[in-house]
């Protein structure tokens, strides 16, 4: 992968990835048949399909923001053949071809703190403790994802793992913490916010990008295919609340319609970046370059 560039207004904001992973259609796609979604997506002889794994680097007045951190280099070898996830320094790499490196970035913001989501917030470091990936970068987390990520339950124990988000607690280039904890819906800098978008996790958040009359929003999560934007009721089986889910798509979609906004899926393999049309009720996701 390559990263991909777009204006948003004044601001200059860039898709790039952490790699793709596979995992089981079946949980992609919740109750949907797979006589369904499989006409969108292809699956492979052990039912799974492929998954992107977008972040998006901002650059802003208060210099460079990176948007989620993917799995990371952590991961077991088996872990990683379970999910033939290949490569090292994946996003490292794409943030070096836009002439970053990982020093530069001042914001990380995570949208939420499963795995494959925050798992690049934190490295080994040379004597073998595990440090943060961005030692410069303020790590923005929702109060509620922090509490639910602590202190998961049985079902959802198996979508966070501390080494992600804990060691950021912990004094750091001189500061007592680099995690800062947000209580809902904060405006970051002038130009970027985040929006919470509950459904995937209580307290899941978007990040959206205004500047001079145009709109960018980042979905992660919330609508982590394009299809699930035009199909309300697609909604994945990781979901914790996925009636929560299909209200908070459709009042999504409403304001991403009219305000015009370039959209950014963060899991789709084949559409990253797209504006929707609308004729009546229907919606569909327009592809953008």
């Amino acid at each position: 992968m390559s990263p991909q560039t777009f204006q948003v207004g004044r601001v200059r904001v860039h898709l790039v990835s952490d790699g793709v992973f596979w995992t089981d259609g079946g949980a992609a796609f919740g109750v949907v048949p797979r006589t369904l979604w499989e006409r969108v997506l292809q699956p492979d002889a052990q039912n799974r399909i492929p998954m992107q794994m977008r972040c998006l680097l901002i650059e802003s007045d208060a210099g460079p923001i990176l948007v989620d951190t993917g799995y990371g280099d952590k991961l077991t070898a088996k872990r990683r053949g379970q999910l033939d996830l290949h490569g090292e320094r994946r996003l490292a790499g794409e943030l070096a071809a836009l002439g970053y490196r990982p020093d530069d970035v001042q914001l990380v913001i995570d949208t939420h703190l499963h795995g494959d989501h925050c798992g690049g917030n934190t490295v080994y470091g040379p004597d073998g403790q595990i440090e943060p990936a961005f030692p410069k970068a303020a790590y923005l987390v929702q109060r509620l994802e922090l509490a639910d990520a602590t202190y998961p339950n049985e079902r959802t124990r198996n979508a966070y793992f501390a080494e992600n988000y804990l060691p950021l607690t912990h004094p750091c280039d001189g500061r007592e913490s680099v995690l800062r904890v947000l209580h809902g819906d904060t405006q970051v800098t002038p130009e970027v916010r985040t929006l919470i978008t509950p459904g995937h996790t209580r307290a899941h958040q978007v990040v959206i990008v205004e500047s001079a009359g145009e709109t960018a929003i980042f979905l992660a999560d919330a609508v982590p295919h394009a299809v699930t934007f035009e199909r309300l009721a697609w909604v994945a089986a990781f979901d914790v609340e996925p009636l929560v889910s299909i209200e908070t798509k459709r009042s999504l979609r409403e304001w991403a319609w009219r305000k015009e906004a370039l959209l950014f899926f963060q899991h789709d393999a084949t559409l990253a970046a797209g504006r929707l049309t609308r004729e009546g009720d229907e919606f569909r996701v327009v592809k953008v370059e």
